[in-house]
């Protein structure tokens, strides 16, 4: 095992051999990585232990450089393991170059439809009993990471002493299309909020939404920059500082050259970085298939947010530039013509439809075991949630028997990781009955 320190934290790397599918244990293995972290002082103590899956779908656990944010917190109490869920970081990582040598885009689908929620409980059941035996340990899920916490309540609670849910309470029984039928509304109230704050922006954007349509705009590394691909910018609206951040990507667009006003090449690779899905392919890859339920979802996910889009006038580019905008951003939504405009996605364009087409996602929540549940879970519901909708959210937390839920609006969907530990502080407070 190798061992890492870090200020303030001990890092420990673990590695399993798990089965690909957990049905067919004698079947194919792959890798699957997790970092223990401890507070420095404190590796021979004997501490609780706590799990941490963080948000994704495929994105990797971030490496601590040192104790701080909700880690600080967390490791007053805790011995903590943060996960690479599997197909990320280094857990078998799921690429356009690493699904290549799985063979045709059916069979990498095939491959794929085993790199969900179900599988990385699975995962974690295995570590457990590897670092800890059957003793219990407890559970941090933010975001995606909270859809997989409440599928180990529903089919593994055993493993559970705690459970602590952070802007990551799923609809139990919520299609695809109806996450999206709520989540349009939300992401244009961001837009709303954003306009209002820089009301110059309308035009700004317009602007930038006219010269795409006029024009083939390459970013550097090779996408391509659609109108379409430019609202995609939305994501950042979903983040405490995103408005302003993405206020100070526009104001800074346009140069002049030799033919006239162009975008800059800063503006460019500002857009790229915020765009590309390089890091983290199987974000867009796996998406919908997240919410992919065979009793809900009977015809598949089907490329939802694109299904119901045109239900909501106001993020048509075309109708947008016709009566003066405002153009509305797009959010957490994924598109089919992502794998036409990012080269890091192009490869995986079949694989990606052959997923949204897949008929036979297993339900991933039992309502039975969850009314019925005996693990203390507190939960915080961000009120102003542009990604989980507060509402599905809160109607779960009325169906998880004993389930303490805090509603706030005082952060955005990113409030575990930026609020310096508060958010963790409250839920351990209301855990324990402190609060």
């Amino acid at each position: 095992m190798t061992v890492d320190r870090r200020p303030g934290v001990v890092l420990t790397d673990h590695v399993l051999r798990v089965p690909l599918d957990h049905a067919a244990p004698d079947g194919e293995r792959i890798e699957v990585f997790a970092r223990e972290a401890v507070a420095a002082g404190r590796e021979r103590e004997r501490l609780p232990w706590l799990l941490y899956l963080r948000g994704g779908p495929g994105l990797a656990t971030p490496r601590p450089l040192a104790r701080d944010s909700w880690l600080n917190r967390a490791l007053r109490d805790y011995r903590v393991l943060l996960l690479d869920q599997r197909g990320t970081g280094r857990s078998t990582p799921a690429t356009r170059q690493t699904l290549a040598r799985r063979g045709s885009p059916q069979e990498q689908a095939g491959y794929l439809a085993h790199f969900r929620a179900d599988s990385i409980v699975r995962d974690a059941e295995l570590f457990r009993r590897h670092l800890i035996g059957e003793e219990r340990w407890s559970v941090l899920g933010q975001s995606f990471g909270g859809f997989c916490t409440v599928h180990y309540l529903s089919h593994a609670p055993e493993g559970l002493r705690e459970a602590f849910i952070t802007g990551g309470l799923p609809g139990l029984d919520v299609s695809a299309r109806d996450v999206y039928r709520a989540a349009y509304p939300r992401i244009a109230r961001k837009n709303a909020a954003h306009y209002a704050r820089y009301p110059q922006d309308v035009e700004s954007v317009l602007r930038i939404a006219a010269h795409l349509r006029e024009r083939e705009v390459r970013l550097p590394g090779g996408g391509l920059l659609t109108a379409e691909a430019f609202q995609g910018l939305g994501m950042m609206l979903g983040a405490g500082s995103g408005s302003y951040a993405l206020h100070d990507i526009l104001d800074e667009a346009w140069v002049t050259g030799v033919s006239g006003p162009e975008l800059s090449d800063a503006f460019l690779e500002r857009v790229r970085a915020r765009l590309s899905f390089a890091e983290a392919p199987m974000f867009a890859v796996l998406h919908e298939s997240i919410y992919g339920q065979r009793s809900v979802d009977a015809k598949g996910t089907g490329w939802a947010a694109e299904a119901v889009r045109g239900e909501f006038p106001r993020f048509d580019v075309d109708g947008a530039l016709a009566d003066g905008g405002p153009l509305h951003f797009t959010g957490e939504t994924i598109f089919p013509w992502l794998f036409d405009t990012d080269p890091a996605l192009r490869p995986l364009k079949e694989t990606a439809h052959a997923l949204a087409e897949r008929t036979d996602w297993p339900d991933l929540y039992d309502a039975e075991r969850l009314a019925a549940c005996e693990v203390p879970v507190v939960a915080a519901v961000y009120a102003d949630d542009m990604y989980v909708d507060a509402g599905h959210s809160l109607r779960t937390a009325e169906r998880i028997r004993g389930l303490r839920a805090w509603v706030t609006n005082e952060w955005e969907h990113d409030g575990l990781t930026v609020s310096d530990g508060a958010v963790m502080d409250r839920l351990l407070r209301m855990v324990r009955g402190e609060v």
